[in-house]
């Protein structure tokens, strides 16, 4: 699974993506990371990626010319790459989103500065546009970070525990509530169902306790869950 990451910012990678689980198969090579500098393509000597928008409006825009350039470059080395820009005007990015960028193998991922990119380098590039919030940040890099993370989860042998992939939040629902040692903490207790050893009603609370969470909290995953659990008891 290799990753390239076009961004002004080089030196932000690998950042948290050195760390942890996704830290240690990046050690391993089970998945790369090739992160590109956008300000190496710019042909003056001040290394400007960036201009004024027609038309006017507050801020700069990132250079179709000089993008460009960037993206030739890749597709040259990756011919069969798949183009993701991250933007708040993408389609939000979800777990299944995840599942199927990581069938392409190969991941560009554009980060945006200022007040975004040149309109016309998503559409002569047919960039996917992914969005991981309703929200602004400053720059495209930490959704990318996002993106990676989500998406390295998925290649095999980075998690060494296949059902965690199963059971986590999103995966037809959210999560249940998870608990450890000590049994009794400040006067409130592990569910005495958790502590009776019994695994089919374990499974049988945790999949009640998900579905009670998910229909409180975000009802819209469930849309393509079938059944209905019976009851809401938390015991």
């Amino acid at each position: 699974m290799i990753f390239n990451v076009l961004t002004i910012f080089p030196d932000m990678f690998p950042g948290p993506l050195g760390y942890s689980t996704v830290g240690n198969a990046l050690r391993k090579g089970l998945w790369s990371l090739n992160v590109v500098d956008i300000r190496s393509f710019a042909s003056d000597k001040h290394s400007t990626v960036d201009d004024k928008p027609y038309g006017g409006g507050p801020g700069m825009l990132m250079k179709a010319d000089v993008l460009g350039r960037c993206i030739d470059s890749v597709l040259e080395a990756h011919p069969d790459t798949r183009l993701v820009y991250t933007s708040p005007k993408g389609k939000q990015f979800t777990q299944d989103m995840s599942r199927q960028i990581v069938h392409f193998g190969n991941i560009t991922l554009l980060c945006g500065r200022f007040e975004g990119i040149d309109e016309r380098v998503v559409d002569v590039y047919n960039f996917q546009e992914v969005s991981i919030g309703d929200y602004v940040i400053s720059g495209g890099e930490l959704a990318a970070m996002v993106v990676i993370d989500s998406c390295v989860r998925m290649v095999t042998g980075v998690i060494g525990n296949k059902d965690s992939l199963t059971r986590e939040s999103f995966d037809c629902g959210l999560e249940y509530p998870q608990y450890t040692r000590p049994a009794s903490w400040k006067g409130v207790s592990v569910p005495d169902v958790l502590l009776r050893g019994n695994h089919k009603e374990t499974e049988l609370w945790r999949c009640k306790m998900s579905r009670i969470i998910t229909e409180r909290r975000r009802p819209d995953l469930l849309k393509d869950c079938g059944g209905e659990e019976e009851g809401s008891s938390n015991e």
